[in-house]
């Protein structure tokens, strides 16, 4: 049997892929080394959020079939290498998953053929690492034999808005007609695709994307801390700088980063720079930064249990949301995962509440599930919000009993007792509940309106509370809004 596409690696990146390319009307295999990934898909099964079952039942019915036989990549035209590209031990990168996929396509490599890596990694992977295990093994030369493309992937798991179809990929070759091969691919189910001048800028590329994300995540973490110890409102700061329209990119500081991309992809940027004797200073303050966020959040999280006459060895903790980004099931290098151990080391009870995790663990060692909302935070002294899943609306969590430490700036609160008698706190600064002063500023807004002001809305500071139609949540002035 033949096939227009093998994919290797069929996780967050390659089964997305192949679904694209099964609804594109390709022929698809996929491969993967893990004996549980390929019986469930081919029963119907898939291990990857935003990937349905469905979905994958669709692809079976489109011709797709999963498989674990390494002479798979040979029976394809095109094959699309999308395995793990990780840390090791030490924190160095590790490129074990992409030699085997290579070494693996080596073997049963064929003139003509396209083969584009997709995984992640530093300037010269696909030249200096990939190109040499497939020109060696196969004795083949690419550009002239067969074709060495890539592409790195561009999946952001739980958009509902950019999917793989029309979100712009970059394609490169290692030679202009590779990169042609690679165009008219991808080409049969991407709308728009960017040519880059070569591999080496469409792998620094896809570095730069994940490492200006975690600079200035790392930025707003710093600010959130100053914030914190000045008692600075952090969250109306970001409100207020957000609403310039031009020359600032939002971001919030959290309990710290996350997933597959963010806290490794500057690792393999910094690792590459180091060996050629070029240092990326920002990248290591960026990381020292990030590194602290989970132990400041448990500081936090003693201060509150201490306010409430709570030793943690006596308390019980639930942290709400594990996974490393809402309303996803992925819970890879989860901040949720030092959190939970620095507060066990302190000697408290740690469960979790997760709707999309149904299993997790800090440093091996399982932490509890409470499938409930209502029960995690009714059997919790405090609760700690890690993630803004929308399950965690303000209503149930304002109605609980326990404490509330709130690192995603949602609750209410002034890190003093609201009227609800409930101890709120944020994790870089206040954030004043302002209910209160809205409802002054709609009577004075009314008074206003009764001596001739009438639909003259006026600006005043930003709250978190919803404004009512026809309020601007700006800034304040006396002056009326033009």
């Amino acid at each position: 049997m033949t096939a227009d596409l093998t994919v290797i690696g069929l996780g967050h990146v390659g089964l997305p892929l192949a679904r694209a390319a099964c609804a594109a009307g390709l022929t698809t295999v996929g491969y993967d080394v893990s004996d549980a990934v390929v019986t469930g898909l081919n029963g119907g099964r898939s291990h990857v959020g935003g990937v349905a079952d469905a979905a994958v039942a669709a692809m079976r019915a489109a011709g797709f079939r999963a498989t674990s036989d390494p002479r798979a990549p040979g029976l394809a035209d095109t094959v699309v290498i999308c395995v793990p590209t990780g840390l090791s031990a030490g924190g160095a990168p590790d490129l074990s998953a992409v030699r085997a996929a290579a070494r693996t396509v080596a073997r049963c490599l064929r003139p003509g053929m396209l083969v584009v890596l997709e995984s992640t990694s530093y300037p010269g992977t696909t030249e200096e690492v990939v190109r040499p295990l497939l020109e060696n093994a196969s004795g083949l030369r690419a550009g002239a034999d067969f074709h060495l493309a890539y592409s790195p992937e561009r999946i952001d798991p739980g958009n509902r808005r950019y999917g793989l179809h029309n979100t712009p990929k970059v394609v490169s070759g290692c030679t202009p007609l590779c990169a042609k091969h690679a165009v008219a691919f991808y080409g049969r189910f991407v709308r728009t695709l960017v040519v880059s001048r070569g591999t080496r800028e469409a792998e620094m590329a896809k570095l730069l994307e994940n490492t200006y994300r975690y600079i200035n995540i790392a930025l707003v973490d710093e600010v959130a801390l100053y914030c914190d110890r000045t008692g600075i409102d952090v969250w109306d700061v970001l409100h207020c700088a957000g609403t310039k329209p031009f020359g600032f990119a939002p971001f919030r500081p959290g309990a710290g980063v996350g997933g597959h991309c963010i806290p490794v992809d500057p690792r393999y940027l910094a690792a590459k720079a180091d060996a050629e004797g070029f240092s990326f200073r920002m990248l290591a303050a960026a990381h020292e930064v990030v590194s602290r966020m989970p132990a400041h959040v448990v500081g936090r999280a003693v201060g509150l249990l201490d306010e409430l006459g709570k030793p943690p060895e006596a308390a019980s903790v639930v942290l709400l949301g594990v996974a490393y980004k809402p309303d996803v099931a992925d819970a890879r290098e989860s901040p949720a995962g030092p959190v939970a151990r620095g507060l066990r080391d302190r000697g408290a009870t740690v469960r979790y509440h997760d709707p999309y995790v149904p299993e997790f663990a800090a440093d091996g060692v399982p932490l509890r599930r409470v499938e409930s909302l209502r029960d995690a935070l009714a059997g919790a002294d405090l609760a700690i919000l890690l993630q803004d899943h929308a399950c965690y609306d303000m209503a149930s969590l304002a109605r609980a009993e326990c404490a509330l430490l709130d690192t995603r700036g949602k609750a209410s609160g002034p890190g003093s007792p609201c009227s609800d008698g409930i101890l709120h706190s944020a994790v870089g600064g206040v954030f004043q509940h302002s209910t209160e002063l809205h409802q002054k500023l709609a009577g004075f807004r009314g008074r206003k309106a009764a001596r001739g002001g009438a639909g003259k809305p006026f600006r005043h500071r930003a709250c978190p509370v919803r404004p009512r139609k026809g309020h601007r949540h700006d800034y304040c002035r006396g002056e009326r809004a033009a």
